[in-house]
């Protein structure tokens, strides 16, 4: 049963908050190695067509990330409610459904590789490459949803030690393959994506053993409809809200491609500092959504005003630190992704992009840990919905269209990202002014 004192309150923050920020940052770590496997490859061509390829897979699944969120806001509130028959109900209803989606994207995943090589690049020998790649990823599509739920379940129980071993295994997993498949035998963009489909198949394995004390046998499955119903309303804002987060990302790495490969290498190397960025600051959020959720199960609107106010503080401090990182070390992280002069050059020019990031894109994380553990779905697919059609967008498009023919061109997929990050938080922040 979760505790509900308010002593101690930066121990309670960080008993579920350290152990997902040291796999938070262990899982891009651990995906900065994969990077520069494949970036000391003899040719950029094999970085080009895993950065397409990769951008295209995760793009389909964070579509379907609401399934992790989704699953954390409704099993925190039973958490916090010590309803343990409803965290039963929630976790039977979340694997149904990710079961189904993963079958259901597997079926049709001819089609959206065929879509998405034809949107992302018109060289044939990439394409082929890209294609190759997505074919094997998209097979694992069943295991990463699984995968989604019981981190979600995790966290929404508070259980911050065993996710933080879910998420390390799967990106050791995934480096181990790598290490073997490509340096080993050779397979280059191929071996990156069958190191990945083992690492998402082993970890469905070792994550529905660790939620087994929250699952019913497979006998007494049931659906409620009118539960399931709710479940899925809430996963359809999060899933439009996913939608138009991974479009405004996708950009950044395939509108980059009509730079030529060059810039396209250089992206997915500061896409890697990105992430590390997006993953640290969610260690706070994670937190957010457990306490946060847990006191919606209680009724207890002063604890989700304690926790909002003590786990700001700690967002911010984290945000300061990743932009004095970059700052100091970014050149030498670049060199290390990579021995290619060439993309080196390049994301060494966009590269302060990075230091002004943590700062301005921190409260977009936070706020959205907050919503999900408020389990304010709609506000979140319509505040995403204000940042990217009106802001990120726009500005993309006016800044591209200005500086394509310049060499500055990559500068205006930034500044719309940038511009993107900040419309989040401050909308976010307007929408719950008043109301906690």
């Amino acid at each position: 049963m979760p505790v509900t004192s308010t002593s101690k309150p930066n121990q309670r923050i960080f008993a579920i908050a350290l152990p997902m920020i040291i796999s938070n940052i262990a899982a891009p770590l651990l995906g900065l190695v994969d990077t520069a496997i494949i970036g000391h490859l003899p040719d950029a061509i094999y970085l080009s067509a895993v950065a397409l390829g990769a951008t295209a897979v995760s793009f389909m699944v964070l579509l379907t990330v609401f399934l992790r969120m989704t699953t954390t806001a409704e099993i925190a509130a039973a958490f916090g409610a010590d309803d343990y028959q409803q965290q039963q109900q929630i976790s039977v209803h979340a694997l149904l459904l990710a079961l189904l989606l993963g079958l259901l994207l597997t079926l049709i995943s001819p089609w959206l590789i065929a879509l998405s090589v034809n949107l992302m690049t018109t060289e044939p020998r990439l394409a082929e490459l890209t294609t190759d790649y997505m074919q094997i990823r998209l097979l694992a599509l069943p295991a990463t949803l699984v995968n989604l739920v019981v981190l979600g379940i995790l966290i929404g129980r508070q259980q911050a030690r065993l996710a933080m071993l879910l998420v390390i295994a799967i990106n050791l997993f995934n480096v181990i393959g790598n290490l073997i498949l490509i340096i080993g035998f050779k397979l280059n963009a191929v071996g990156a994506a069958w190191a990945s489909f083992f690492a998402e198949l082993s970890t469905a394995v070792i994550g529905l053993y660790l939620i087994r004390s929250v699952l019913p046998p497979i006998t007494a499955w049931r659906v409620e409809t009118v539960t399931m119903q709710r479940f899925i309303g809430m996963n359809t804002d999060v899933m439009i809200r996913s939608l138009l987060l991974q479009l405004c990302l996708a950009m950044m790495t395939i509108y980059a491609s009509r730079f030529g490969t060059t810039v396209v290498a250089a992206n997915a190397i500061l896409m890697q500092f990105l992430l590390l960025i997006a993953l640290g600051l969610d260690g706070i959020a994670y937190a957010v959504e457990a306490l946060v959720g847990a006191a919606r199960g209680q009724g207890n609107p002063g604890m989700v005003k304690f926790w909002m106010k003590h786990s700001l503080r700690w967002s911010m401090l984290f945000a300061l630190a990743y932009s004095v990182i970059f700052w100091l070390w970014g050149d030498a992280i670049i060199s290390l992704l990579t021995n290619l002069p060439e993309v080196i050059e390049q994301a060494k020019i966009v590269l302060p992009w990075l230091w002004l990031m943590p700062l301005v894109a921190h409260w977009s994380y936070f706020y959205d840990g907050v919503f999900i553990g408020l389990g304010y779905t709609k506000a979140m697919r319509n505040t995403m919905a204000i940042s990217a059609l009106a802001v990120f967008f726009p500005t993309w498009y006016v800044t591209t269209q200005l500086l394509f023919s310049s060499t500055n061109a990559n500068h205006g997929l930034w500044l719309a990202l940038l511009l993107f990050m900040a419309a989040r938080g401050l909308s976010q922040a307007l929408w719950l002014r008043g109301k906690y």
